[in-house]
């Protein structure tokens, strides 16, 4: 029987060959963009879910009250994590991150490689146990100057010989490597090693009984059968239970982010994380289901538009005796047939442009077809898209009464009109609402591309400070001999240093009092210590208030300079002179304001300013900023700033001062662009899924104005005969059509505008949505609806009438 069934749909598909290949083309880009949108979600769901016991990992994070808003931070302070393993018997791990990850440069004999490294606690590798080649992940960090490496990184350093219990020039004894660290991995470094030296250090040793430095990350593994809901309600209160004073002014409650979910929440709402890429990993998933759909719409108008020639097929067939449910699973068949098609086709298409694709999201996806699942899931993928596509045809067609049909009483064309008009609504109204929705992404890019950043990003570049990462205190006038001999180079106009650069925060600090503050009012800022006056100058900044630092050591390591947004959250009349106080163990804990500079951006550069301090402390600095001369290319200027921070380095006593040799750099505009990624390449997925949307849509409209020339041709010659000009049958044919296009549009206006104006609330700098990109949306559909349908009705317009009419 299904031979038989087989056969006969193969035939019909020869013989309308045309049509055919409009489905196949339809269906096979609907079903390209829907694998396509599936292996990218399965590519993000997937994030740091590649080592056993996964689902018991944790981050362990902190809520806190700040101006009667509750806010999330990842920052924690060491203590927590002593009283963690005190209180809560069912966690089974720990582990602290340091500062970093940065690039060290390490040597072994001759061989010199460039490397990632992370801090990290005894733990880290039971709490998050990637795959060891050798050693012990027990036992890896427990020592002092014991080094963690990478597959890779071990093959760089040591080739085929055997690298545990070798030594790393600078960084210690090998103890264990694991495998390589993989792609969909929040963490990426290719060696480790014990924060327990790193404790040894005078801030730090500070920090261990300090529940207000909240400089670091800390991680958790909970013991199998415990979930994190146990855990939670007895962890919550342990700030206020070892450090009351804290958790009066910030109210700190701990809580757990599993760490399977890190990538895909980042969005924190009311005590929880309630979106991030998850949001568009949702909204793409919607878009794929939609593109699919549009596909099957073609199918299905395209069908029921042919389907006198089917009728008395169908009439035949019910005569000699076929039932219904027979004629169903005939045209079903026939569905799955070309679906299979259309999904060889699609594969091929996904192959062709995953190099592509893959550039343009960051990603290496590839389609696993040596995996079993991938094919039993496909297998259900065409068979549900094939019955989805074939399911109005076939109950339509196989519904007709045979005696109609074949006394030629059934004029089936008609009859169908509406439902299919229904469906070209739908499909356009799904193209165009993304084709709005492509507009407003761009424009908000471009409108915070537009936004002033509050210094001038132009020839700014950015590399590793004098000393390597470092927190040592170090002599301030050997800053200031690197930077003299950097600004004789002449290669560029200036040169400072600073913790972080200007577009990172470091750390939050507490600042315990301030004029004016209430009563047990919490207040954290965000921190970059300076090594010198020339960090405002150097960037561009500006000061609204009072004035610079005066590269006196003593004068300025007591004073401290506001933005504009610290001012007005700290309600200040009066900032310049006024006294704030924090609690710093390597620093001044009374601080006199000096000077505010006008706001600038950091991080992200759609939200509000970040209030933030700059203090005076080159001690702490790491990261050198410069500004590359106008009349030096920037090549000539980078190797002649690498080659003098080298033999810089050179000269530094090595049991003093700490360096890495490296001269890694970034050019600021490049790192600010890098808060534009994941808008850039929603609105280029939303451009690219758009555009093939109304591809799909097109593809259907051609083949039913095709058939809508053929249905009318002698309507076409009576009209021609009677006077009707070329230009008037062009629009009778295609008016239809382009009234359904503009019924499309005044249903996606609506929705598109709720859903996007929605999207905008989350950003604090968004443009306003205004009726030009509604305008342009429906212009752009009922051009490209113009374009399509008018080659088919000028080509009917311009037939000669006696062809149609010769028989009449």
């Amino acid at each position: 029987m299904f031979q038989n069934y087989f056969k006969t749909s193969w035939r019909n598909i020869v013989r309308g060959r045309v049509y055919s290949l409009l489905n196949i083309l339809g269906l096979a880009t609907g079903m390209a963009v829907a694998l396509l949108i599936g292996l990218w979600v399965t590519d993000q769901v997937s994030y740091d879910r590649f080592f056993p016991g996964y689902e018991q990992a944790y981050q362990v994070r902190y809520n806190f009250g700040d101006n009667g808003v509750i806010r999330n931070t990842e920052m924690v302070s060491i203590p927590l994590a002593a009283v963690l393993r005190q209180d809560c018997p069912e966690i089974a791990h720990v582990a602290l991150l340091g500062p970093g990850p940065w690039q060290q440069t390490v040597r072994v004999g001759e061989k010199q490689v460039s490397l990632a490294g992370m801090t990290v606690g005894d733990e880290f590798l039971q709490v998050f146990p990637f795959p060891v080649i050798e050693g012990d992940a027990a036992t890896a960090l427990r020592e002092s100057g014991s080094v963690v490496l990478t597959q890779s990184a071990a093959h760089a350093l040591f080739g085929t010989a055997e690298p545990v219990g070798r030594l790393i020039e600078g960084l210690g004894k090998v103890t264990t490597v694991i495998r390589d660290i993989p792609r969909n991995s929040t963490f990426h470094f290719q060696f480790l090693v014990p924060f327990r030296p790193m404790a040894a250090e005078e801030w730090i040793r500070a920090a261990t009984t300090n529940w207000n430095h909240n400089f670091f990350t800390l991680y958790a593994s909970l013991k199998p059968g415990t979930s994190q809901a146990q855990v939670e309600p007895r962890i919550r209160m342990l700030v206020k239970k070892y450090a009351p004073a804290t958790y009066t002014t910030f109210h700190q409650e701990v809580m757990l982010q599993p760490w399977k979910e890190r990538h895909l929440y980042t969005e924190f709402r009311d005590g929880a994380f309630v979106g991030g890429l998850i949001d568009y990993v949702r909204l793409f998933s919607i878009v794929g289901a939609l593109v699919l759909l549009i596909a099957c719409i073609n199918f299905m108008n395209l069908s029921t538009a042919r389907s006198d020639k089917r009728a008395r097929e169908v009439g035949v067939r019910k005569v000699m005796g076929s039932g219904r449910g027979g004629l169903i699973a005939q045209f079903l068949v026939e569905s799955v047939i070309l679906t299979s098609l259309a999904f060889l086709l699609a594969a091929l298409l996904v192959d062709l442009v995953l190099p592509g694709f893959n550039a343009l999201a960051g990603t290496s996806i590839r389609i696993p077809y040596s995996n079993g699942y991938f094919w039993l899931v496909m297998l259900s993928y065409v068979l549900f898209t094939g019955l989805l596509a074939g399911s109005r045809p076939a109950f339509y067609l196989s519904g007709f009464q045979p005696v109609k049909v074949l006394k030629g009483a059934m004029v089936v064309g008609r009859s169908a009109s509406w439902p299919r008009k229904v469906l070209v609504v739908a499909q356009f109204t799904c193209s165009i609402g993304l084709i709005i929705g492509t507009m407003i992404v761009y424009q908000q890019i471009e409108y915070g591309r537009q936004r002033s950043m509050g210094y001038d990003p132009n020839r700014l570049m950015m590399a590793p400070g004098v000393f390597g990462l470092t927190f040592r205190q170090f002599p301030i006038s050997r800053y200031r001999a690197y930077r003299q001999e950097v600004l004789r180079s002449g290669v560029v106009s200036g040169m400072t240093q600073s913790l972080t650069a200007a577009t990172d925060i470091g750390s939050h600090n507490t600042i315990d009092n301030w004029p004016g503050r209430m009563a047990h009012e919490p207040l954290s800022l965000a921190m970059n210590a300076v090594a010198d006056s020339s960090y405002f100058t150097t960037l561009g900044m500006s000061f609204a208030a009072g004035g610079n630092f005066s590269d006196n050591l003593a004068a300025d390591t007591t004073s401290a300079i506001l933005n504009e947004a610290a001012v007005r959250r700290m309600r200040l009349k009066e900032p310049v002179n006024a006294v704030i106080s924090w609690s710093m163990s390597n620093a001044p804990n009374r601080l006199r304001v000096i000077g505010v500079v006008k706001d600038a951006l950091v991080n992200n550069p759609f939200a509000r300013p970040e209030p933030m301090i700059f203090v005076y402390q080159p001690g702490w600095t790491g990261t050198a900023t410069y500004r590359l001369a106008p009349t030096v290319s920037a090549s000539a200027a980078i190797a002649q700033l690498r080659a003098i921070y080298k033999q810089y380095e050179k000269n530094l006593p090595d049991e003093q001062y700490e360096s890495d040799g490296s001269f890694d750099y970034q050019f600021m505009d490049n790192r600010y662009a890098t808060g534009f990624a994941l808008e850039l390449l929603i609105g280029r997925l939303a451009g690219i899924f758009a555009g093939l949307a109304i591809f799909i849509s097109c593809l259907g409209l051609f083949g039913l104005a095709a058939y809508m020339a053929e249905q009318r041709t002698r309507e076409i010659g009576i009209r021609k005969v009677l006077g009707a000009s070329a230009g008037q049958l062009v629009a009778l044919l295609g008016k239809e059509f382009i009234l359904l296009v503009l019924i499309s549009c005044l249903i996606a206006s609506p929705i598109a505008f709720y859903l996007l104006q929605h999207w905008l609330q989350g950003y604090y700098y968004h443009i306003t949505i205004g009726p030009g990109v509604f305008v342009m949306a429906a212009s752009m559909a009922v051009l490209i609806t113009t374009l399509t349908v008018g080659y088919q009705s000028v080509r009917a317009a311009l037939m000669n009438p006696a062809g149609s009419l010769r028989s009449e």
